[in-house]
């Protein structure tokens, strides 16, 4: 009885000091340490060291850009574009961007109204027939404030070996077929739906009579000249692309690919790819570009007026921290991301990674907190 009670008390003891390493020490990152006086290019410096230290700990593989008036202060990538390492990451290698995406989406959506297509206070229900949401608009897509519940992954799992590879138009027909019922009328308050924009996506689809990929290609990352950017998912016609990283987990000591499943044939809610080199251009778009009116584009930053009159802090595919700093992150399929604009200083940071990385969030506020209030670096982070 005693050497089954030692064994017992000897496996909890190793579960124990599993948990304790794993969380205390494991699940550390090297400080970054940049002294207070320290000029913007010793900053970068200390950044770009750290960086790569943390790489070679196995703790980052990703690129990183931070922008200041429209120009780089640091765009670089450390690591491979996949687990077999076949290829190194460089700056126009296309990351997953995961909930990214959305902000991309909602441009699409932005030039179909500035052509006159659509109007944002339309009702869902003009493009889409039989749609159940009766009252919901466009806006209220964009906003994250229809009630319509995030349920599309779910429904699709139910009717997983009738539908094959799910699209958006598959996940449009199973809400219609099923109805989910609402969380809370439309404009009562904001609940963040991957739903809403693969619908937003659909849209786009039905009034162009293009499918999304093709839509975005043809009418924003085109004209835009971002060469490294599309959509990309498994009902696209090429099995991969030049230049494509691919997710994979890096977990004390294990390596495996982390592959799509039936779901990730639809996009909106995330299927953007796109590289450090883009996202110079992504930025600038924001501010004034030749595709959207710059009143147009203001109604992305805009924070929507709940029924109640209180203000949601959600725009077009941006979270609105203030009138000057707007940020997104996304993650999905090893890819984690993030992206934080300062309109007042001129300055953006991206941070991108496809490694499954769970140190993400810890390097995103280690480089926050160490850089201070620096004009080009400081950027408050989204809880």
């Amino acid at each position: 009885m005693k050497v089954v009670l030692y064994i017992i008390l000897g496996i909890v003891l190793v579960v124990i000091g599993f948990f304790i390493w794993f969380f205390i020490f494991f699940l550390q990152v090297p400080e970054l340490n940049i002294p207070k006086n320290s000029s913007e290019k010793e900053k970068i410096a200390l950044i770009d060291n750290w960086l790569e230290k943390l790489h070679s700990e196995r703790k980052f593989n990703g690129g990183i850009l931070i922008t200041k008036d429209g120009k780089p202060t640091l765009k670089k990538t450390y690591g491979y574009t996949n687990l077999k390492k076949t290829e190194r990451l460089n700056n126009n290698s296309s990351f997953r961007l995961a909930s990214i995406s959305k902000q991309f989406t909602a441009s699409g959506i932005m030039l179909l109204k500035e052509k006159e297509l659509i109007d944002y206070d339309d009702l869902v229900s003009k493009y889409i027939s039989s749609f159940p949401y009766k009252n919901v608009t466009i806006r209220n897509l964009l906003n994250q404030t229809s009630g319509i519940p995030d349920s599309y992954s779910d429904l699709a799992e139910k009717a997983k070996d009738e539908i094959g590879t799910l699209t958006n138009e598959k996940a449009i027909k199973l809400i219609i077929e099923n109805k989910p019922l609402a969380n809370f009328e439309p404009n009562d308050k904001y609940e963040y739906s991957n739903t809403n924009y693969i619908i937003l996506a659909r849209i786009i689809e039905v009034v162009s009579s293009q499918s999304f990929e093709n839509f975005m290609k043809d009418n924003i990352f085109i004209p835009l000249e971002m060469n490294n950017t599309r959509v990309w998912n498994l009902i696209s016609e090429e099995k991969t692309f030049k230049g494509k990283t691919d997710g994979f987990e890096d977990l004390a000591g294990e390596i495996r690919e982390i592959k799509p499943t039936f779901i990730d044939g639809v996009a909106g809610d995330g299927g953007v790819f796109s590289s450090l080199t883009d996202f110079l251009i992504w930025d600038k778009f924001w501010y004034e570009n030749k595709l959207i009116s710059n009143d147009n584009l203001k109604e992305a930053f805009k924070k929507p007026t709940l029924n109640n009159g209180e203000k949601s802090n959600y725009g077009f595919g941006w979270v609105i921290i203030n009138e000057d700093v707007v940020m997104h992150n996304g993650a999905w399929l090893a890819a984690n991301t993030y992206f934080v604009r300062n309109t007042k200083k001129k300055t953006s940071f991206v941070l991108l990674d496809n490694s499954s990385n769970l140190f993400f969030d810890k390097i995103i506020g280690s480089i926050k907190c160490r850089v201070g209030k620096a004009p080009a670096l400081y950027m408050p982070i989204a809880e």
